[in-house]
């Protein structure tokens, strides 16, 4: 099933060589562009034309009533309740002790600097809702946000046309979990624009979406076409495609394992990532025959069967360890297991991943749902530049600079030294007038 790539002996960089999926972004920004361009000049009515063509469902109103979110709430099964709540629990945990607190530096006596770490005033967050629906996004988006101290939360998930054109039912429902009132029926390129640009959100423009500073949040190709095209307008996370996983796995792994973890990715999305490391010819055969098992008894068996035959999955086969670290290193997986002998040894080898799982039992599906980790992390090799959401994601390190007048009496030559060299007379000028016109001593 899987696609084999035998790197054995091979000695060149291997990211020309791995699986990886033939998705252009670039060629996805030109065609949502006058999408995104018409609901900047048209608002409401641009947003109502997208949602009517991509979901089908056409909208008086886009902002989600506050009822409903209740009504959702209170409808909640007990047994998805509880599983909520104990994700949310464990995310704030884990999120808590990522927020970064102010320093403040004496460089000399009279003279420091204090980094500040502030919240963005407002931010977009987005939840898919394409072949599955993601309440629990709406925790790994929210918790980061909410423990950095973000004042002003808004969400934006596409509407339904099985829950009267609003967001799945358990997307509401988690959001009312987290106390967040502010939700729109708004999904794909559309959505993007209106968080980044703001829009009225009735035909009549009595209620608005104010526009936001950050966006984040997993999405198709068209929602990381439209993060793309927008960035810098707003800031954003990373540009999320299809999910990955790459497993690097010896002789030890349990193919039952192995097998039942690639199908977990397979299973979101035919485009998915699923991808083996080994130096064991033997486990890749174990594996296949897992996987023909396996994929013939699960719920979403075509979708999973497309997304491992497909280009951008495969089975990998390496001289060793060694090699295989180099492997998974140049694919930088948004997901990466290791299933090896002294797992965390070479866990702590790894330099690139949106995430790692170490050992047997830590798969890619508890970090979905109830490790404590974030599970929006950046895919398709971002992961050697990328990090995942955190509460860093939300906060800007702003720099307080305290000088006395002795503090900058004694460095003031330099800096007029400084300003000369790069011919900026003026720059010196502007501390050489704090001392009256006169050079300091």
């Amino acid at each position: 099933m899987l696609n084999r790539i035998d790197l054995r002996g091979s000695s060149r960089d291997p990211r020309g060589l791995l699986p990886r999926a033939q998705l252009d972004v670039s060629v996805a920004v030109d065609r949502i562009r006058p999408l995104v361009e018409a609901v900047r000049e048209h608002g409401f009515a641009a947003i109502r034309d997208a949602t009517e063509r991509f979901d089908g469902v056409t909208l008086d109103r886009l902002r989600v009533p506050v009822e409903a979110l209740a009504a959702a709430e209170r409808a909640l099964d007990p047994e998805v309740r509880a599983a909520l709540v104990e994700s949310i629990e464990r995310a704030r945990r884990v999120h808590r002790d990522q927020r970064r607190h102010d320093v403040t530096t004496q460089v000399v006596p009279g003279g420091t600097v204090t980094e500040r770490w502030v919240p963005v005033a407002r931010v977009g967050l987005y939840v898919p809702g394409g072949l599955a629906m993601y309440p629990s996004t709406v925790v790994m988006n929210v918790v980061p946000a909410q423990v950095a101290g973000v004042d002003s939360l808004v969400i934006a998930s596409p509407p339904q046309r099985d829950n009267g054109g609003l967001p799945d039912a358990r997307v509401l429902a988690a959001c009312a979990l987290l106390g967040v009132d502010e939700v729109y029926a708004v999904g794909g390129a559309q959505a993007v624009a209106m968080l980044a640009y703001g829009a009225a959100t009735t035909a009549d423009g009595a209620e608005q979406c104010a526009p936001v500073d950050v966006i984040t949040g997993p999405g198709n190709i068209w929602v990381t076409a439209a993060k793309r095209l927008l960035r810098g307008t707003v800031g954003i996370d990373a540009e999320a495609g299809p999910t990955e996983i790459a497993i690097l796995a010896d002789d030890t792994a349990d193919p039952v394992h192995v097998a039942a973890d690639l199908i977990s990715q397979a299973e979101h999305d035919p485009l998915a990532a699923s991808v083996l490391v080994t130096p064991s010819v033997e486990l890749i055969d174990a594996v296949e025959r897992e996987l023909a098992r396996q994929v013939a008894a699960t719920k979403h068996s075509e979708r999973v069967t497309t997304a491992l035959t497909g280009l951008q999955s495969g089975a990998v086969l390496v001289d060793d360890l060694a090699a295989g670290l180099r492997v998974v290193d140049a694919y930088a997986a948004e997901h990466l297991e290791i299933q090896t002998r002294d797992a965390r040894d070479w866990a702590l080898r790894v330099r690139n991943a949106g995430a790692i799982f170490v050992g047997a039992y830590a798969p890619v599906s508890l970090g979905d749902y109830c490790a404590g980790s974030n599970h929006v992390l950046p895919t398709g090799g971002c992961a050697r530049h990328s990090s995942g959401l955190s509460v860093q994601s939300f906060l800007r390190g702003i720099h307080l600079v305290e000088y006395d007048e002795a503090a900058l009496r004694d460095v003031a030559p330099h800096v007029v030294t400084l300003a000369n060299v790069e011919d900026l007379p003026a720059h010196g000028q502007a501390v050489q007038a704090r001392f009256r016109g006169a050079a300091p001593a």
